[in-house]
């Protein structure tokens, strides 16, 4: 209660309905503004419980999310004497400690650089989630007059020069006398510092590859670009990144979602430079990394820039034939009536603008279909949160980026599923007219659930759908609660000029996509039997349907078994 009257006379304040969106719109707030930092206020006892699942998913992806929390008078916590003394106590700290970087309680009154000392985190460091806990009457004890309060500014980077000019020669080295070079950019480069450095990325004769979390550090339209390598990738990607003889990981952590779930045989026949800030990463072994380089992905991937780099001129002749034979939207089954998801990215991907800030969900077939198909512009600020795969992220993440940047257009994909986790929110893009355009997937449940009982189980269907008592709303009435009315597209719709209308006005709009319940998602990773007769995944450049046998002599020539 006094912290929030602190917060109320020295911040803007912005009520969100639930705790788990505050925590998500903060760590999208942090995510996408060029200036500004937000933080999330919670209360005590569920106040902190509700919020967890957005400070686990900031943990994963490394972002900032400051969270402070309240609690009970120090002489009433329990200490671990008895379950609870105080209302609504629990020990938020000892719940979040293993997600993030620092959780503290205040037991006593300490100074500002006490304060500034907990919430910083060094830049050679990972950043992450920081919970302040602060106790009732800690918030309302007396202070004494500050007359001088010292700025939080970033440390400058540590790192030793000589260490990192050392690294970049012995990089470059590699990249001359390789044959095959790939570079894939994680999110721990910059989307600030790609911008600046953009022109010098145009003209590196190497094909270069994104996380999804770094999707909008490079533009789909640069010469040397080949896409998202992911179990649920671009399968050009895949297939060019499997031939290649050395590959430099930049700021990413390279996990299974990167590698295949079988990790193997990613890179069978190549070497595995990895950059990254994390030593634990580094060491962890999976893939098998032949050269580990604990630093700064940005300082190393300057160095590179600026070094006399030989050119793959018949490499990257190879791998834009492979791009070309290999479309981003394949063969898949939509019913009449149905926009196929694919197409739809296709096309929504040629109208958006330079300047939007693009939210997609992190979970589901308008997640996986986005990625592999919306082709980003450079400019755009694009944010997801794949590590948890969590749903309900994709409208509260708008809403922290609308805050964030309150001139531009938020485009905002999710699923009718994801949706409904968080759909409360809307209340919040309404009162505060944020210029938010919904697109909303209906497939009238679950798509991923109902998908797995399918393979899996003969269609032994359960709570995925409406039909099996899930209870989705009734769209045009829910959101005309708001006094927002929903717009049904169709395949034709960016011809339709009320569509358009919409699309290009300032202020929150619904567009709502049928999608069908069969809709089929391919390409993607399946699982094989092995000669022993157990079932492992397929390594990624085998993707599923399988390619033919001519394409196969063409265009994997350089993977062997």
């Amino acid at each position: 209660m006094h912290v929030q009257e602190s917060f109320r006379t020295n911040f803007k304040c912005i009520p969100i309905i639930h705790e788990v969106a505050a925590g998500i719109a903060t760590e999208y707030f942090n995510a996408t503004s060029d200036k500004n930092k937000a933080i999330a206020l919670v209360t005590a006892g569920p106040g902190l419980t509700n919020i967890v699942t957005s400070v686990g998913g900031a943990f994963l992806e490394s972002r900032e999310l400051l969270v402070i929390g309240g609690q009970v008078k120090t002489t009433d916590l329990c200490l671990g004497e008895v379950r609870q003394r105080g209302i609504q106590e629990i020990d938020g700290v000892s719940i979040v400690k293993p997600i993030t970087n620092k959780a503290v309680r205040l037991n006593k009154i300490v100074s500002f650089e006490k304060i500034k000392e907990i919430i910083e985190i060094p830049s050679d460091k990972r950043k992450g989630p920081v919970f302040l806990e602060i106790p009732l009457d800690i918030q309302g004890a007396p202070i004494k007059k500050i007359n001088k309060i010292t700025k939080i500014t970033k440390d400058k980077n540590v790192s030793s020069n000589k260490s990192i000019q050392s690294e970049i020669k012995r990089i470059v080295k590699l990249i001359n006398t390789s044959k095959r070079p790939t570079i894939l950019i994680g999110a721990g480069v910059k989307r600030s510092w790609a911008l600046k450095f953009k022109n010098k990325i145009k003209e590196l004769k190497i094909p270069l590859f994104v996380t999804w979390n770094a999707s909008d550090r490079i533009g789909s339209n640069y010469s040397n670009y080949f896409g998202k390598p992911n179990t649920w990738g671009q399968r050009y990607s895949n297939i060019i990144i499997q031939q290649s003889d050395l590959h430099i990981a930049l700021g990413t952590r390279l996990g299974l979602q990167q590698t295949g779930f079988n990790w193997k045989e990613f890179l069978k026949n190549g070497d595995i430079v990895h950059v990254d800030i994390d030593k634990k990463e580094l060491q962890k072994k999976h893939p098998k990394t032949k050269y580990k380089i604990k630093h700064d992905a940005n300082l190393i991937f300057e160095g590179i820039l600026n070094s006399k780099i030989t050119n793959k001129k018949n490499w990257l002749k190879y791998c834009k034939e492979i791009k070309q034979n290999f479309p981003l939207v394949e063969e898949n089954h939509t019913g009449k009536g149905f926009i196929s998801p694919y197409k739809f990215y296709e096309n929504i991907s040629k109208i958006a603008s330079k300047n939007d800030v693009i939210i997609s969900c992190s979970s589901g077939g308008a997640y996986t279909t986005f990625n592999q198909t919306f082709e980003q512009k450079i400019g755009q600020k694009i944010v997801n949160n794949k590590a948890l795969a969590s749903m309900g992220y994709g409208l509260s993440g708008a809403i922290g980026a609308a805050f964030a940047n309150p001139k531009k257009r938020i485009l905002h994909f999710e699923g009718d599923g994801g949706f409904t986790q968080n759909l409360q929110e809307y209340g919040t893009v309404a009162i505060n007219k944020l210029n938010i355009k919904t697109f909303l997937f209906c497939d009238d449940g679950y798509a991923s659930i109902r998908m797995t009982q399918k393979n899996y189980f003969g269609g032994a269907y359960m709570g995925c759908d409406i039909s099996t008592k899930l209870g989705i709303p009734n769209w045009d009435l829910l959101f005309r609660s708001w006094g927002i009315k929903s717009i049904k597209l169709n395949r034709n719709f960016l011809t339709n000029k009320k569509f358009l209308k919409a699309f290009n006005s300032f202020g929150p709009n619904i567009f709502i996509l049928p999608i069908d319940p069969l809709q089929t998602y391919f390409p993607k990773i399946t699982s094989r039997i092995t000669k022993e007769g157990s079932m492992e995944s397929n390594p990624i450049h085998n993707m599923s349907p399988e390619i033919s046998n001519d394409q196969k002599i063409k265009f994997l020539k350089y993977i062997k078994d």
